[in-house]
């Protein structure tokens, strides 16, 4: 049996090429040929370093859905039992045995509904979404029923280790159609050591792909953040994040901060890895009321959602004086991470291969 993917932003290695190889995993544990639709093969180390995921047996196939010459594409892609595709907005045409189409990004306004889409999307199979709050815009965008598959997040690979006072924030520092907001955390830690909090530290950690010099989002935290207890951790391996994960009491998201999520959904996180990765090592996560992170979070049971720099700063207050409060949420955090692990995941693609 043969799986094709092909996933247009594969050289970011974020969230959604974590999806995609997660895929890859557990089909090579059924014993099926991965084929990766990618020009360039060494990227596999990278992706490897990144997720930890065993996909050494994955192929690197350098084979573009985008081929202009038709019957050249149908005869390449009716060679695979199933083909699993990222769409960039636009629906390609698909001629595997089976066709996934998964949607990572709630795109709107982009001709969903025209004539040569819903011919397309007849050979669909399945439509996949990382979260309702993705599905609910891409059925209106595009006239079809979508089903979530969350994202596969390895909870069994974290735990909760001896806590310190360490408010953590994790997140890729580039501009993209969702920008994490890093210096709205930065600005309000600022002012909580301005109220009086002592002996905490913020950490902020992410990816970066460029220059780390000329990154004007990390120059700019660098700049806001002088003289305060503040680090910034710049692509730190997989094992060094989970130990800061591990350690960090509270956790802080705040992707689409001032952005409107009904007029540009695009822009606030579209499900949340990074909060259920925190919340699994028992950290308290207290993120922002957008998009996605609202599907992770039962207020007030397993977390905090917060609307305005004040309330991060009221919530994170309440939980930083009060022991019992601060594990009783850090408890039901665990909890509630398993509900998005690689166990879930595998069980979706499994009950769909048959």
């Amino acid at each position: 049996m043969k799986l094709g993917i092909f996933d247009p932003y594969l050289d970011t290695i974020g969230g959604g090429e974590r999806y995609a190889m997660t895929l890859a995993e557990a089909l090579l544990k059924k014993g099926w040929q991965v084929d990766i639709f990618w020009p360039d093969g060494e990227i596999k180390e990278k992706l490897i370093d990144k997720f930890s995921l065993d996909i050494e047996r994955v192929n690197f196939v350098s084979y573009s859905p985008r081929v202009n010459n038709l019957f050249k594409k149908i005869s390449f892609e009716r060679r695979y039992d199933l083909l699993f595709y990222f769409s960039d907005g636009s629906t390609p045409a698909m001629f595997g045995k089976k066709n996934l189409l998964h949607f990572q990004v709630p795109f709107q306004k982009v001709g969903g509904r025209k004539l040569s889409n819903r011919l397309k999307l007849k050979r669909i199979n399945k439509i996949v979404c990382n979260s309702f709050f993705t599905k609910n815009i891409i059925e209106k965008e595009y006239g079809v029923k979508g089903e979530v598959w969350y994202p596969p997040v390895s909870v069994e690979d974290f735990s909760s280790g001896k806590k310190e006072n360490i408010i953590l924030a994790v997140g890729r520092f580039e501009k993209s159609l969702t920008e994490k907001r890093q210096d709205i955390l930065v600005e309000t830690f600022k002012k909580m050591v301005n109220k009086g909090l002592e002996n905490w530290k913020l950490v902020i950690a992410g990816g970066c792909s460029d220059d780390e010099n000329k990154n004007e989002i990390l120059n700019n935290l660098k700049k806001i953040a002088q003289d305060f207890s503040v680090e910034i951790k710049v692509n730190l391996p997989f094992l060094e994040l989970k130990e800061l994960y591990a350690k960090s009491k509270i956790f802080w998201h705040a992707a689409g901060y001032g952005a409107d999520e009904e007029k540009s959904p695009e822009k606030v996180e579209h499900f949340g890895m990074t909060t259920v990765e925190a919340m699994s090592a028992g950290c308290v996560p207290i993120v922002i009321n957008k998009g996605g992170q609202k599907e992770i979070i039962q207020n007030n049971k397993d977390g905090f959602l917060w609307e305005t720099s004040g309330d991060l700063i009221d919530l994170t207050e309440k939980v930083i004086n009060d022991d019992k409060l601060m594990s009783s949420i850090s408890e039901e955090a665990v909890k509630k991470s398993r509900n998005f692990s690689k166990k879930k995941f595998y069980e979706k693609i499994y009950n769909f291969i048959g």
